[in-house]
Parts: structure tokens; C-alpha cells; sequence
């Protein structure tokens, strides 16, 4: 008995320490960051001789956006403008392309602005909430109540009228107006799907794999969303 108590004593101290030794190996320490030639001072972690810094810190010393929405983080950086032109496909998860410099004789087109992506960001995410909650009821057959539509409606409309308060140039003008056609789209779904339950007909739970109402919303989700991730107003007629 004595053996065993010995034992389970020493496992236990071993349990102990073993957060003690996990941290002792990540040490934090202020170290210049370099990005793009712009100095900031970040906290560097260290981990295993490994060098980590907070996204939200790399974020601020690069001038770039950091978004949370769910499981998803969106980091957007804007690219070195001595470096070579590049056109990837942009999605909300992919960094802006860096686009050629124009001619010197033709004024630059100004992209969105910082402010205004952050907020259609929020936008988007408030708009994404109330499908997702519509989209939910119809697949699982629940009712489909005016009051809590109504409460997504209202957020939608505040997150959009914030959206328009940062406007600061054409570009975040007409990148708006596009957010204003999404958020019709999905007030036009949910009233049509709220009228057709009062009036006490079936919906399938399928019923938006088929409505081509849904499937210009969710179009013209994906062009917002790779207007803000690229960070360039581009009207390719998904909200139209």
C-alpha cells in the first residue's frame, strides 16, 4: 500500500508541473516588427524557438483588417506597392491582389476604405444570422414567426445604416449600394416565406435549393464579400 501511495503521489506532482514546463517554454518579449518597411513594437511569443505574434497586432502594424464571424477569422493585408502585380480569385478569405500602378497621367481609383470594409463586414455577418435562422425553420419545418424576423430585420437595418455612415469615397458608395440590393433580397425572402406560412402552405424543406430569390442572395453575398476582401468596388451584376 505504501508503494502505490508513493506512486500515485508522484504521478500527481508530475500532473502538476506539467502546465509549469508547457509554459516555461513560450516566453513573451517586445520585438520590432517589419512589414512592408513600416516598424511596429508587437509582442513575440516564443514557443519551441518558434516566434508567434497576435493577429490583431500584426493586424494594426500592417494597416490591415482583421475580422471575426463565426469559425472564421479574416485577415486582410494590403500588398507592398513595390511589389509585382498579381490577380488571384478573391474570396473572403484570401488577401487583396496588388494591382499594376496606373499611368501617371490617369488619377488612381481610391479602393474602399478601411473603415467602411470593417463595417460591411458586420453587415454582412448581421444579414448571413438572419438567413441562416430563415434557412434553419424551413429545413426543419418550424414556424416561421414575424417577431423574431422582425428582430434580424431591425439589427440588419442598423448594421447597414452604420455601414453608410462610414462611407468616405465613391468607391465605398457604390460597394454600398450593393449591400442595400443584398439586404433587400433578404427582406423579400423572409417576407415571402412569412406569407406563405400565414397563409398555411406547405413549404418543403427544400424549398431554397430551388428559389432563384435565394440563390441571387447568396450571389450577391459572395460579390460583396470578394469586394471587401480585395478591398476594390466591382460591379459584376450579382446585385443588380
Amino acid at each position: 500500500m505504501r508503494k502505490n501511495s508513493s506512486s500515485t503521489a508522484l504521478l500527481f506532482v508530475v500532473l502538476l508541473t506539467m502546465p509549469v514546463l508547457a509554459l516555461a517554454q513560450a516566453a513573451q518579449v517586445n520585438r520590432t516588427l517589419i512589414v512592408n518597411g513600416q516598424a511596429a513594437q508587437v509582442t513575440v511569443v516564443q514557443i519551441n524557438g518558434r516566434p508567434y505574434v497576435d493577429l490583431e497586432a500584426l493586424a494594426q502594424a500592417a494597416n490591415g483588417l482583421l475580422a471575426i464571424q463565426g469559425n472564421q477569422i479574416m485577415l486582410t493585408l494590403p500588398g507592398a506597392s513595390n511589389g509585382p502585380a498579381t490577380s488571384p480569385s478573391p474570396s473572403l478569405t484570401s488577401g487583396p491582389a496588388v494591382a499594376a500602378a496606373p499611368p501617371s497621367n490617369l488619377p488612381a481609383t481610391p479602393g474602399l476604405s478601411k473603415g467602411f470594409r470593417t463595417a460591411a463586414i458586420e453587415a454582412m455577418s448581421v444579414v448571413r444570422e438572419w438567413h441562416s435562422a430563415l434557412a434553419n425553420a424551413i429545413r426543419n419545418g418550424f414556424p416561421i414567426n414575424g417577431d423574431w424576423l422582425a428582430g434580424y430585420r431591425s439589427q440588419a437595418v442598423e448594421a447597414l445604416r452604420l455601414t453608410s455612415v462610414a462611407e468616405s469615397n465613391d468607391s465605398d458608395r457604390n460597394a454600398f449600394q450593393s449591400l442595400t440590393n443584398g439586404f433587400n433580397f433578404m427582406d423579400q425572402l423572409s417576407n415571402q416565406y412569412l406569407a406563405t406560412r400565414q397563409s398555411l402552405n406547405y413549404i418543403s424543406p427544400n424549398a431554397l435549393k430551388n428559389d432563384p430569390l435565394d440563390q441571387k442572395l447568396l450571389n450577391c453575398g459572395h460579390s460583396i464579400g470578394s469586394m471587401v476582401a480585395s478591398g476594390q468596388f466591382v460591379d459584376d451584376g450579382s446585385c443588380q
